[in-house]
């Protein structure tokens, strides 16, 4: 899945003058299946993000065969992909149907912390 940075034109107001900015979303997508309780805690992340950061786009998208799994470079559940790129993923990561392992500084979890996925956006930028 390669990701396309979307643009929109704002126009901000100073001292009743209009002009134009242009504003660069975030897209991120969120690769999950069904049966893993991890997604749920990466979505809540997510969600605090688009809080934090109106410019994210996040879309969710249920991986449930090994054909898609591959098609999407799915290495576990949840997934997370920034602008179409998977910033958790290391050179020999699997692809395929499982629950994934992300390393914190809390130690191994089912997701990245709200700080990780801080980072990886603000890398974005």
């Amino acid at each position: 899945m390669s990701g396309v940075r979307g643009r929109a034109i704002a126009f901000s107001s100073t001292d009743d003058d209009l002009r134009p900015s242009i504003l660069v979303t975030v897209d991120i997508t969120l690769l999950y299946f069904n049966d893993c309780p991890n997604w749920l805690i990466a979505n809540d992340h997510l969600e605090t993000l688009v809080v934090e950061h109106p410019e994210i786009v996040i879309t969710r998208h249920i991986v449930d065969t090994a054909e898609e799994a591959a098609h999407t470079g799915f290495r576990g559940s949840p997934s997370i992909l920034v602008d179409g790129h998977d910033p958790f993923a290391g050179p020999g990561d699997l692809v395929g149907l499982s629950c994934r392992i992300y390393q914190t500084p809390e130690g191994p979890a089912g997701s990245p912390t709200l700080e990780q996925l801080r980072k990886v956006v603000a890398r974005s930028d």
